[in-house]
């Protein structure tokens, strides 16, 4: 159920990157427009992470995910019903409300069902399961346009988006049989904002969601907004190879999770593993800023940005590992800010660079969208070097010998 979450959630975030041209031309959008349709799903997930993690917290993931569904399918119909981009907009919006929980449920679930020394492979097979979700906004998607329209898919997701949403109610537990609760206190608002207080002034947190922000913004921003209208305006591809190269960008991070997903548990550490896969994705991105390529060394770096881009579970891990059991939702969520901070912000401000170098035809220009990798690689560079200054995290702490033989 976990990974039927996250594939539909994966499917509405990259939904408008292939058909993007189709949206462009049967909306009448800008490129601000689609920026920010698209960063409004971002902006949305946002918004809704500090209530989602109190309701984690209070209700439990099961009935908080079951209710959100229903937001889920409405944005969903709202897609197909969209005619200017305000409406798409607002379509992305309660969308991206609906969809806040695909990945964070999975974070609060994983670490009440398995040990710890688990939750980066457990997380990192969830999100290579996910990307069956960019795969259904790939090809399928594709072809539905082309031979029912694009708004059409939409609406068919979004009768998904309800069955899942019920399945999800009638057959997840959030705990696991013969788990006993703490005795805890009566909850109160004072508390909650407590609660939340303690997990953002975690000593080392804030410098990690600062290169999770980056990280997982550039990512996106590339993928949910760009990949379609670089590779139609660019190298002249039409709808259903922009949706094969997307299918293959989907593998590519599919393998890369899987993976990243164990090295942590291998080398002992999270904070090499991370700045590794990070520098790779850098110069994916560097490369595609400064040089211009051909279709197929373009394709190449676009596999390697999303292979290497793959170690968001391990953050996640990285990040979880500092939050005490109590406050794990809370915990979840502030992880997820950082990243959807960023998503929200740079489709939005990449939005505004195709204007300032207008191309000799209808599409925008091959300088452009360098510009548009230059302002992403800089984002990245700027995240990785504060994550650089942090302490590692282990999953294996190695005690002094003092400490083992009390333990033992």
């Amino acid at each position: 159920m976990l990974s039927l979450l996250a594939i539909l959630s994966q499917f509405f975030r990259n939904a408008t990157s292939i058909i993007g041209p189709e949206l462009i031309r049967d909306l009448s959008l800008s490129s601000q427009e689609l920026g920010f349709a698209n960063g409004s799903f971002f902006f949305a997930l946002l918004l809704a992470q500090i209530p989602l993690g109190l309701a984690f917290d209070r209700f439990g993931p099961r009935r908080t995910v079951a209710f959100l569904s229903v937001l889920m399918a409405t944005g969903a119909m709202l897609h197909g019903l969209a005619e200017t981009g305000a409406h798409l907009a607002v379509a992305r919006f309660v969308t991206g409300l609906g969809c806040a929980a695909g990945f964070t449920a999975s974070v609060v679930l994983v670490s009440h069902w398995f040990s710890r020394l688990s939750w980066s492979m457990m997380l990192s097979w969830l999100t290579a399961s996910s990307q069956l979700g960019v795969v259904l906004a790939g090809p399928p998607l594709a072809a539905t346009a082309e031979m029912v329209g694009w708004r059409f898919g939409f609406i068919a997701m979004g009768l998904v988006a309800m069955l899942v949403g019920y399945l999800f109610l009638v057959i997840v537990r959030d705990r696991p049989p013969g788990w006993v609760p703490a005795p805890v206190g009566p909850t109160d608002a004072t508390g909650a904002i407590e609660g939340l207080r303690r997990v953002i002034a975690t000593p080392g947190l804030l410098r990690m969601l600062f290169l999770f922000m980056m990280a997982y913004a550039a990512l996106v921003t590339v993928q949910v907004v760009w990949i379609g209208p670089y590779l139609h305006d660019v190298h002249g591809l039409d709808a259903l190879q922009r949706g094969n190269v997307l299918l293959g960008m989907a593998v590519a991070q599919t393998l890369g999770t899987l993976l990243v997903g164990p090295m942590d548990r291998l080398l002992n550490t999270r904070k090499w593993v991370v700045a590794a896969s990070a520098s790779l994705a850098l110069t994916s991105l560097a490369v595609l800023a400064i040089v211009p390529v051909s279709l197929s060394t373009a394709v190449g770096l676009l596999f390697l940005l999303c292979a290497s881009s793959a170690y968001g579970s391990v953050l996640y891990a990285q990040i979880r590992s500092l939050v005490p059991d109590h406050l794990a939702g809370r915990g979840a969520t502030i992880g997820n800010m950082a990243p959807l901070l960023g998503s929200a912000l740079l489709p939005v401000l990449t939005g505004f660079i195709p204007p300032l170098f207008p191309g000799p035809g209808p599409g925008y220009s091959l300088l452009a969208y360098q510009w548009i990798f230059a302002t992403l690689a800089i984002a990245l560079a700027a995240g990785l070097a504060v994550y650089l200054t942090t302490k590692d995290s282990r999953p294996r702490q190695v005690l002094p010998a003092a400490s083992r033989q009390t333990t033992t």
